[in-house]
């Protein structure tokens, strides 16, 4: 049986209190800074309120913290492991060369292909990156998977929510069963639901309220457990203050 730990946290102060080398894999994906231009100029409507969701959109992660993220995130990788990274085409100049600081290796952008057109006014946007990041060496689980990965976007979900089935290729790919997939920007949870149906642990923290109950929920309708009682008395607690 899968189980979680969630945590209301800051993304780089709850990495620092992960030991070293005690995960397996991170997939993630921060309100990246770009966003606040789209905002700005009025590209998009969803970054002001999801209809699937009571919340206002995230606080935007800076691009100057990404050094202190990637510190974080390549110590509590074990060896031989995979990072990854989604970004959108602007972000990904400045989060590659900073994560390659911190002693990952870039392979390449995968491409999420939407299907459907998206925000922005020039070329509007159908597709958002993922950046593949590699820790020491390891191995792809298939060889055969094609760097485009074509997967509808939700509609009506959680602001920003991610299909579980395009987690559940990369977790296929980057960890075995009954390892411990990570991730410090978790929102609605597709990431931990993917995890937990592929028989993986999941840990993850977000600063919205509203994102740890919705991606508890999920994760319970799953059959997941908590890893430890303290833990949901602390989310709890965390709640209700």
């Amino acid at each position: 049986m899968s189980r979680y730990r969630l945590s209301p946290s800051d993304a780089v102060e709850w990495l620092r209190s992960l030991p070293a080398a005690s995960v397996d894999l991170v997939i993630t994906d921060p309100a990246y800074e770009s966003l606040e231009k789209h905002r700005a100029i009025g590209t998009t409507t969803r970054l002001k309120r999801s209809k699937g969701s009571s919340n206002h959109w995230f606080q935007i992660f800076p691009n100057a913290r990404f050094p202190e993220l990637f510190t974080e995130v390549w110590r509590v990788l074990k060896r031989d492991s995979h990072f990854y990274l989604f970004c959108d085409p602007e972000t990904m100049f400045v989060a590659k060369p900073l994560a390659e600081a911190a002693g990952f290796r870039f392979w390449k952008p995968i491409v999420w292909d939407k299907q459907h057109i998206g925000m922005g006014y020039h070329y509007r946007s159908r597709y958002e990156l993922i950046l593949f990041f590699e820790k020491g060496r390891r191995r792809l689980s298939d060889l055969g998977v094609a760097d485009v990965l074509p997967m509808p976007r939700v509609y009506r979900g959680y602001p920003a929510e991610k299909p579980v089935e395009l987690s559940e290729v990369l977790i296929r790919q980057s960890s075995e069963p009954g390892g411990v997939v990570v991730d410090p920007f978790m929102g609605s949870g597709s990431v931990g639901v993917a995890a937990v149906r592929l028989g993986r642990d999941f840990h993850g923290t977000d600063i919205c309220p509203e994102a740890l109950e919705v991606t508890e929920a999920r994760l319970r309708a799953e059959g997941a457990q908590p890893e430890a009682p303290g833990d949901t008395r602390e989310l709890r607690i965390a709640r209700s203050g």
